[in-house]
């Protein structure tokens, strides 16, 4: 036998081979018993006590085990039947279907079809149905991997992924039915991983694959779908087993259910809000369940799943927001995708569907498309409805009294608070025309409350059984807020709330904090003091309501519409903090983005005004800014006067439109830093243009910005003009030899440093290398100490993805230059990052890419 040949022993390639012998036999295990029992091998006790074990893997173990207390012999014999396949059935052979199965696939998909006709809406009124036929938009479903290291809140960071697909020429969209096949694969896709921010949409998509199961239309290579919903599941505190949690929702499988866990490779099992589980930190399991009647905890059944060592044929997606992902098993996850919303029709069509008016539909979306803020998000289908909300109120919007998050989320207290009060006196539920103001207002600090609490615990559901709930109970207004849903479990059912979406609660949670004397986080104490953003962004959102709230424009129209004040030591501390933050961090240049945020919710001018730094240092670099970004960069540098030091915008994927509307400040700058964003030439004329007409800059920053010959050519005409540039850095580009010897006559002056570095081929250095005031390669020079700890900064701030791409530069420098201190000094520091980084590290891709530049720099 080929084995015998290779390790000498049969013995040894069964222990070798343990872990694939047990995934190729696992569907042969009875016809490979009842052959190892009539060659005599095994005994009947040594069957039952293989057919004692729970399932075919655990038996193939059993087996394996008994193989070596046998001996040499034994094993060969099991070889020899294990090399003749006429021994075994093979389980995935086509059989045929009992009429039970096809009975029970069919009542299947009619049990699904009737649950899930009905779309969940927003605050669909008890008994209200809203067909799918009727109210569903697509959404935008495209492959690709949330990144596991979080830097901001996911809404800011949807608004910045949404804005790099608009910019990209092709958009690939994926179709649900398409998450399971990929062209060109070699290995079959299992699991997938969807991923999407609050309100996105993702229920909507399960709901939708289920509706078009069960009515034929879709998902032709699975019998069965199982739909399993965490919000259910939070209510399992006992061992279970995957049988129980699949019969308790669907009964009618009984009878089949041996059958369709036996065909797993037709079977999908769906997993929604993964970020919902409150055990969702303990699903990395290394302890396996392999039987679906094998009691175990909750997050073991499913680990195993997930793992594939429960199940392993069958296909399972698994559905989660953002911020719960790195506590995925992601090295078991074949796919990737990420709902990215509403495209710009599809939030067109949601407004016809919603309005029931074309003519109306499209005057108000004229409105919303008009205001870069509101259209942004309402790319997110729950603030899609919010936006709705309001407009169907009769409020304007994106008139001259919306300008921020915060005005459009008062608008949207104001108007259900309105539309609840007048709902209530249509169906005379109440003897006076309004609902007394002291009981809205009570109810709304009630809410206020829950989500302050919860928010701060990182939670978005709220189960009947908490105190906080309960104090809500009998509050006819918790239903204008709060979406409820039942969670069924055996022996336990229970009420789960959660507000419309995750910033409605961010809204309460600010709202409770600006009209009580309750404390602030300590987080938004200690933010602007360590002149950092918060490790994920968990309370940016919050910390920009809570500005808005305590603006005088936001405190005096919710004393007048709500009968809330705000109290007046908070609107005071609140306007020093932010005079306070921005004149430290003008000073320091600490990243100061969402400190203007603060700032632009108020809307006071004179509040900047007062802001008097004694340098301005503007840094809002390594964030992917949305228009909302520039938008409130733009309103604070056009209160400010005088000359900008520093603009650092670099590795923001600053564009050519972001250049021309911020043309005017640019001009203002000294030192100007647009590196590590793709510039292309009509990007590059805009900053040609301000050299032209700029006596104020003086250093300017465009490594790594995909620039070459022609567009540096642009440049040094410009810089003709003026002659004020003193250094130029373009690093990293596509520049040749060609284009910087259009420099040459710039060069000492005005330019005294031209920054080339990793542009030329070898051939070209030589050339260059004498010319003066030019540097191609690195020397000994001190201010490339400078140069390697600024870079090192950037690197840590990095994100894997970026990281690469950094040391994919500066891993190419030259031996010579390895000799000189600073470049070991960087070396050392860049290695133990890069250690550190893998330690950290769950994508298997990305850890091998690290571990060779590891390597590399360790040589």
């Amino acid at each position: 036998m080929v084995e015998k040949d290779v390790w000498n022993s049969c013995l040894a390639v069964v222990r070798v081979q343990r872990v694939s012998l047990v995934d190729e036999l696992e569907g042969q295990i009875d016809s490979l018993l009842e052959a190892l029992v009539s060659r005599e091998v095994f005994t009947r006790d040594d069957r039952e006590e293989v057919l004692c074990q729970q399932g075919p893997r655990a038996r193939v173990r059993k087996v394996l085990d008994i193989l070596e207390c046998k001996g040499e012999e034994a094993a060969e014999v099991f070889f020899t039947v294990r090399s003749h396949p006429q021994h075994f059935k093979d389980r995935n052979a086509a059989q045929p279907q009992s009429i039970g199965y096809k009975r029970s696939q069919q009542k299947h998909k009619d049990v699904l079809r009737r649950r899930s006709e009905s779309m969940l809406f927003y605050s669909s009124r008890h008994g209200e149905k809203r067909l799918f036929s009727e109210h569903y938009v697509d959404l935008l479903l495209v492959d690709g991997h949330q990144g596991l290291e979080i830097k901001r809140h996911e809404v800011l960071t949807f608004g910045q992924k949404r804005l790099f697909l608009q910019q990209k020429s092709v958009v690939h969209k994926i179709t649900p039915t398409e998450l399971f096949s990929r062209a060109n694969e070699i290995h079959p896709v299992k699991k997938v991983l969807v991923t999407g921010v609050a309100g996105i949409g993702k229920t909507s998509m399960v709901q939708k694959m289920l509706y078009d199961f069960g009515r034929n239309q879709a998902y032709f290579a699975f019998d069965f779908i199982i739909h399993m919903s965490f919000r259910d599941l939070n209510l399992i505190d006992k061992p279970t087993n995957f049988r129980e949690l699949v019969l308790h929702k669907n009964g009618h499988l009984a009878k089949e259910l041996d059958s369709i866990l036996a065909n797993d490779d037709k079977l999908l099992i769906i997993l929604d809000g993964f970020d919902e589980f409150k055990h969702h930190r303990g699903c990395d399991v290394d302890v396996f369940v392999n039987e679906p009647d094998e009691d175990a905890e909750l997050q073991e059944i499913l680990g195993s799943l997930l793992q594939g060592e429960l199940l392993p044929n069958a296909s399972v997606m698994l559905t989660s927001r953002p911020s719960a992902t790195n506590h995925i098993p992601v090295g078991c996850i074949d796919r990737f995708a990420i709902i990215s919303g509403f495209s710009y029709a599809e939030v067109k069509d949601f407004f016809l569907r919603y309005f029931q008016d074309p003519v109306l539909a499209d005057r108000l979306f004229n409105m919303v498309s008009a205001n870069d803020l509101v259209l942004t998000l309402c790319y997110i289908p729950a603030f899609c409805y919010i936006v709705c909300c309001i407009l169907k109120e009769g409020k304007d919007l994106c008139g001259e009294s919306s300008k921020t998050m915060t005005d459009i989320y008062v608008q949207y207290l104001v108007a259900l608070l309105r539309s609840h009060t007048h709902a209530r006196a249509e169906a005379g539920l109440q003897d006076q025309k309004a609902e007394p103001i002291q009981q809205l207002t009570d109810t709304v600090l009630k809410l206020g409350r829950l989500a302050f609490k919860k928010l701060m615990e990182h939670q978005t559901l709220f189960y009947s059984s908490d105190q906080d709930v309960a104090a809500l109970q009998g509050c006819s207004l918790i239903s204008t807020f709060l979406d409820k849903t039942v969670a069924q479990e055996p022996g336990c059912t229970e009420e789960v709330f959660s507000f419309a979406h995750l910033t409605v609660q961010e809204f309460f949670a600010a709202l409770y904090c600006a009209v009580t004397d309750h404390h602030l986080p300590d987080a938004i104490h200690s933010e602007a003091k360590t002149a950092e953003v918060t490790s994920n962004g968990h309370l940016d959102l919050f910390n920009r309501f809570l500005s808005g709230i305590l603006s005088d424009r936001n405190s005096s129209f919710l004393s007048r519409q709500v009968g809330l004040c705000c109290h007046k030591e908070k609107v005071d501390s609140n306007r020093q903090k932010i005079i306070t933050d921005l004149t430290t961090l003008c000073e320091n240049g600490g990243h100061i983005l969402n400190c203007l945020h603060c700032l632009f919710e108020q809307q006071d001018p004179s509040l900047a005004q007062e802001v008097q730094p004694k340098i301005l240092r503007i840094n809002v670099s390594d964030e992917t800014l949305s228009q909302m970004d520039y938008n409130v960069i733009k309103y604070f540098l056009n209160l400010t006067k005088g000359n900008i030091l520093e603009l650092d915008l670099t590795g923001t994927g600053v564009s050519c439109s972001a250049l021309r509307d911020l043309q005017t400040q640019l001009l203002r700058c000294e030192n100007l830093w647009l590196g590590e964003s793709i510039l292309d030439m009509d990007a590059v004329q805009i900053i040609a243009d301000v050299l032209r007409v700029s006596e104020n800059i003086v250093n300017l920053g465009l490594g790594w910005s995909n620039i070459g010959d022609d567009e540096l050519l642009a440049l040094s005409g410009a810089i003709r003009m003026k002659n004020s540039l003193k250094e130029l850095w373009i690093e990293g580009n596509r520049v040749s030899s060609r284009g910087l010897l259009s420099l040459c006559d710039l060069t000492p002056y005005p330019l005294t440093r031209v920054v080339a570095i990793w542009n030329l081929h070898k051939s070209e250095l030589e050339s260059l290398s004498t010319q003066e005031s030019i540097t191609v390669n690195f020397t000994d020079d001190a201010m490339w100490e400078t140069w390697e700890d600024w870079v090192f900064q950037r690197c840590k701030v990095s994100s894997n993805d970026k990281l690469v791409m950094v040391l994919r530069k500066v891993c190419n420098v030259s031996t010579r230059c390895l000799k000189v201190e600073w470049a070991k000094t960087f070396y050392n520091r860049l290695s133990q990052l890069i250690k550190n980084r893998i330690k950290c590290c769950t994508e298997e891709d990305m850890c091998r890419k690290l571990k060779e530049f590891d390597r590399i720099l360790d040589h």
